[in-house]
C-alpha cells in the first residue's frame, strides 16, 4: 500500500459510566436519544429521559457494583485505539486515534473538537460496532452528519464512513478462534451448544424503520459459524430488552430455558454484536444469564471472549482503514440509502385506522399517558395540578 498523508480515525462506541455516580447522568444521556427511544413529540424526549434514568440509576448501580463499581468500555476502546495505532504503523501508515462515545466522555463531540485542531489529510470514521443499527451507528453518524452541517472546519475535511463491516474476514477468524478456545476446555468439544447471544432492538426499528440490523446480524453468526468448521449446534437469540414493547426474538432467558428443557448441559455464549468487554457481558451474561442457564439445568456455562485487543482484531480494524483509504469515499448522507432507506428520526407517518402503525402509536400514546400521569404524582406538577384535578 502506498501511505497517504495525516490520516485520522475516529473509532465510535456507545460509552459507560466511568464510576457509580456517573450512572444516573449516563443514563439520562442514552434515554435523551430519539434513536433509542422513538417518540411522537420530541419534547417530551427530556423528560422521559430523566424520568427513566431516575427509575433506573439505583438497579443499574447494584449491577455496576458486581463488575467493579464502573464500565471497562473507556479503556478498553482506548487500548484498542492504541493497538490499531501500532498495527497501522506497521503496515506503513501513520495514523492518528480519536475515539468519540454517544453518551459519555470522552463524548463524540470532544473526539471532533481534538481532530479539527490536527491537520488531516483523510479521516475515516469507523464504528465498533460489526453491525449497522439505528440505535448505534446510525445514532452516531445522525450527530456527525448535524457536526459536519455546524462546522465549516469539518466540511474541509476529506472523510470517508464505514457503516458496517461483520463480513470482514480476520473478524470472523478472531470470533471463530474464540470460540474454538472455548468449547475445547471441554470434554467432548464438538457436542457443547455455542449460543449467540445479541443485544436486541425493538421489532419495530426492523419491521417499521428498515433497520437492517437483525439481517446483518442473521448473516454474521452464519459466517463465523461457516469460518470456525465445526459440526456444533448453535442457537441466536437476543438480550438486553427492556420497556413493554416487542424486541427481536427469541429473548435470550427464553432461549436458555428452552435449551435446558431439551437436556442441554455444555454451552458456550457467544456476545455476537459486542466488541468490548462492557456491562452487557460482565454482569448481564456473566451473571444474570448464567443463573438462568444453571437453574433451566445447564451447568457447564462458559462465555466467550469480548474480541477487545485480540490480534486478529486489530488487523481487522486496520485491515478496515486500509481499505477504506484506497477505496471512494462514503458520506454521512450516503449510508442511510445505502442501508435501505433506513428512517432515521423522526419516526414513520402517523396513521389513523386499524393498521399496524396506529396500533403501534395507538400503544406508545397510552404508554405516554401513564408515564405523564407517574411524573405528575411524583414531582406534584403538570396539567392535571393546573386545573385541579390533582
Amino acid at each position: 500500500m502506498t501511505a497517504m498523508g495525516r490520516v485520522g480515525v475516529l473509532l465510535l462506541n456507545l460509552g459507560g459510566p466511568d464510576k457509580l455516580e456517573d450512572v444516573g447522568p449516563f443514563l439520562y444521556n442514552l434515554f435523551s436519544d430519539p434513536e433509542i427511544i422513538r417518540l411522537p413529540f420530541r419534547w417530551l424526549q427530556k423528560p422521559l429521559a430523566w424520568f427513566i434514568a431516575v427509575r433506573r440509576t439505583g438497579k443499574s448501580q447494584e449491577n455496576y457494583k458486581q463488575i467493579g463499581g464502573g464500565s471497562p468500555l473507556r479503556r478498553i476502546t482506548e487500548a484498542q485505539g492504541k493497538a490499531l495505532q501500532e498495527q497501522l504503523t506497521a503496515l506503513g501508515q501513520e495514523a492518528n486515534i480519536y475515539v468519540g462515545m454517544r453518551y459519555w466522555h470522552p463524548y463524540t463531540e470532544e473526539a471532533i473538537a481534538q481532530l479539527t485542531t490536527d491537520t488531516l489529510d483523510k479521516l475515516v470514521i469507523l464504528p465498533l460496532y460489526p453491525q449497522f443499527s439505528i440505535s448505534t451507528s446510525g445514532s452516531s453518524f445522525r450527530l456527525l452528519e448535524k457536526l459536519w452541517q455546524e462546522d465549516p472546519k469539518l466540511q474541509r475535511i476529506d472523510y470517508t464512513v464505514i457503516p458496517s463491516w461483520y463480513k470482514q474476514p480476520n473478524y470472523l477468524r478472531a470470533m471463530a478462534e474464540l470460540i474454538a478456545q472455548e468449547i475445547d476446555q471441554f470434554p467432548n468439544p464438538d457436542q457443547v451448544h455455542i449460543f449467540f447471544s445479541a443485544h436486541g432492538v425493538p421489532k419495530s426499528y426492523v419491521e417499521e424503520a428498515g433497520d437492517p440490523y437483525q439481517q446483518e446480524i442473521e448473516e454474521c453468526t452464519y459466517l463465523i459459524m461457516q469460518t470456525l468448521k465445526r459440526p456444533n449446534d448453535h442457537t441466536l437469540a437476543y438480550q438486553s430488552r427492556v420497556g413493554p414493547v416487542e424486541w427481536l426474538q427469541p429473548y435470550t432467558e427464553d432461549a436458555l430455558q428452552e435449551l435446558g428443557a431439551k437436556g442441554v448441559k455444555d454451552l458456550v455464549v457467544v456476545p455476537i454484536s459486542f466488541v468490548s468487554e462492557h456491562i452487557e457481558t460482565l454482569q448481564e451474561i456473566d451473571i444474570e444469564y448464567r443463573e438462568i442457564a444453571e437453574e433451566a439445568g445447564i451447568h457447564n456455562f462458559k462465555r466467550v471472549p469480548a474480541p477487545n485487543t485480540h490480534p486478529l482484531f486489530i488487523q481487522a480494524l486496520a485491515d478496515l482503514v486500509i481499505d477504506a483509504l484506497e477505496e471512494p469515499n462514503l458520506k454521512l448522507s450516503q449510508v442511510t440509502q445505502m442501508k435501505k432507506k433506513v428512517k432515521m428520526y423522526p419516526p414513520e407517518a402517523w396513521e389513523w385506522g386499524m393498521t399496524t402503525s396506529a396500533e403501534v402509536w395507538n400503544g406508545r400514546i397510552a404508554m405516554l399517558g401513564f408515564i405523564a400521569l407517574i411524573i405528575e404524582l411524583i414531582t406534584g406538577q403538570g396539567l392535571l395540578h393546573l386545573v385541579g384535578l390533582l
